[in-house]
This record gives structure tokens, C-alpha cells and sequence, in this order.
């Protein structure tokens, strides 16, 4: 793939010696990861990936009640980053919107997309295991590295035939894994984000679940045996305090093995957790 660059304006002399002079903040600093909200096809149960399905009735409740969370937390965002889907857009436009956050700075990126189902996308979960069998479907879905089936160049899922992708370029057979999903989302990361954490800025990420269990497993060191298993909530503010290294602060109310911590009721939030892992059972 090609990178995608993003044109920004020249700041005058001043502003930009007076910003390379500025002390960085000490910190902690606040990274707040939420997957977006229950989507149509999550109701559906089919592969979603980079098919740019709406929020359902209740994703849109789910991420509303996330925006009131972080607001009763009293953590508001300085600027925010999501994907170039809509349930994820809408997700963040719903939390900015609670925590009266509409103004601030937002960058979407196909970096933060879902991982690419490739040649599942579309079919039904339960009769995707049927066919193919739980282990092997288990396998597609959450192993490191091994790819489902690719979608084919003349796939209406294939991401050459979206225009939302038109200045990248893709192999005719395109497919993802967790692995391959980290390659897009920890660069970015890196050289986008941590930037703001380290300036002092409240960093919100709208993402999806597998983009976001890439970054977790960076954050927290989970290893390629353990990050299968973990699964990822709909429309929960997921928290994390950084150090002046990027290291996270572990909380005392985090669920292993994770170290950031989830708001809101921790019995509900084990339950959103355990819908997640049942997606493939009848």
C-alpha cells in the first residue's frame, strides 16, 4: 500500500518557533479508546470489516451513554482521531456531542479502519462456522497472523472499487490479519498521535474492534498467544494514563489483560465482553 499524506497549512515564524520552544507536559497523559457502537451488521452478525455499515438504534444509545460516562469523569478530548467508517465517525460525533467537545480537532484515517475481512465480508458468522467449521472460523477470525480467504478484485468489498480509498493502491487478492492491521495502525500511532499525547492533549480514538485490540496489544504487551482471546466491548471508553515514555499506568480497576480500565458498570462491561466472544455460536 501507499501512505496516504494529509496537506496542512504553514503556521507563521512566531507561532511555529513559540511551539518548538513549548515544554512538553509531564503528564500522565490521557488516551481514551472507544470501539464504536453496535453496528447493523453486528445485529446481522455478519462480517463487517471495511464495509461502511450505520450504527444500529442501539449503537447510537451505546455510544451516547459512552459520551455521558466520559463526561461524569470529567475527561473531555482536546482532539480526536477515527477511521474513514461511519460507525465509527458517528460514534466519535455522538461522544463530542455529550461531552460538548464539537469544535475540537478531528483527522480521519483508513489507518484506524477494521481489520479487512477480505473474502468472509458479508457472510453471516453462524453459517460461515456451518460450512467451514468452529475451528477454522476461530482461526480466520482470531489468529495473529494467519488471512481468511482474500476478496478478489471484481468483489464489490474489495477496497480498489471504494473511492474512499482511490489514492492507495491494493494487491488484486487483498485480505488482512491482526498482524497486518498492527503494520497500519502502530506507525500511525506513533508518528501521529503520540505527538498530542506528548504536547498535554486528551486524545480520543473512535476505532473498531480490531484496530483497537492492534493498539492494545502494543500498549499493554499482551503477547500473540493472549490476543486472541481478547475481546473488545461496543461503545465502551476504554482509559488509559500514560508516563513520559508512553508507557501505561496500570489502573486498579483494569480487566486483564488489559491496564487501561473501562467506565461504566464493570458487571455489564464483563457481559458486552462475552456477547462479543459468542458471535459465532447460535
Amino acid at each position: 500500500m501507499t501512505s496516504i499524506t494529509s496537506k496542512t497549512s504553514e503556521l507563521p515564524f512566531a507561532n511555529l518557533l513559540k511551539a518548538c520552544m513549548a515544554p512538553a507536559a509531564e503528564g500522565p497523559y490521557t488516551l481514551v479508546l472507544i470501539r464504536h457502537g453496535e453496528s447493523e451488521w453486528n445485529v446481522e452478525n455478519k462480517f463487517t470489516g471495511w464495509y461502511d455499515c450505520p450504527l444500529s438504534p442501539k449503537g447510537v444509545e451505546e455510544v451516547i451513554q459512552a459520551g455521558k460516562l466520559l463526561k461524569e469523569e470529567g475527561i473531555k478530548p482536546d482532539v480526536a482521531y477515527t477511521s474513514l467508517l461511519q460507525r465509527a465517525i458517528k460514534t466519535l460525533n455522538h461522544v463530542q456531542e455529550e461531552t460538548g467537545t464539537m469544535w475540537i480537532p478531528v483527522t480521519r484515517a483508513w489507518q484506524l479502519n477494521e481489520r479487512h475481512y477480505g473474502g468472509l465480508t458479508g457472510l453471516d458468522k453462524v453459517k460461515t462456522v456451518e460450512k467451514h467449521g468452529e475451528e477454522q472460523v476461530l482461526i480466520w477470525r482470531r489468529s495473529y497472523d494467519i488471512p481468511p480467504p482474500p476478496a478478489t478484485a471484481d468483489s464489490p468489498y474489495h477496497p480498489a472499487n471504494d473511492p474512499k480509498y482511490a489514492n492507495l493502491n491494493f494487491p488484486e487478492e487483498f485480505t488482512e490479519t491482526l498482524k497486518t492491521t498492527l503494520d497500519r495502525v502502530l506507525p500511525y500511532y506513533e508518528s501521529k498521535i503520540v505527538p498530542d499525547l506528548k504536547d498535554g492533549k486528551v486524545v480520543v480514538i473512535a476505532a473498531h474492534g480490531n484496530s483497537l485490540r492492534a493498539l492494545v496489544k502494543h500498549l499493554d504487551g499482551i503477547d500473540e498467544e493472549t490476543i486472541p482471546n481478547l475481546n473488545i466491548p461496543t461503545g465502551v471508553p476504554l482509559i488509559y494514563q500514560l508516563d513520559g515514555n508512553m508507557n501505561v499506568i496500570p489502573s486498579e480497576q483494569a480487566i486483564a489483560p488489559l491496564r487501561g480500565h473501562y467506565l461504566g458498570d464493570q458487571d455489564e462491561v464483563r457481559a458486552r465482553i462475552e456477547g462479543v466472544a459468542n458471535q459465532t455460536k447460535k
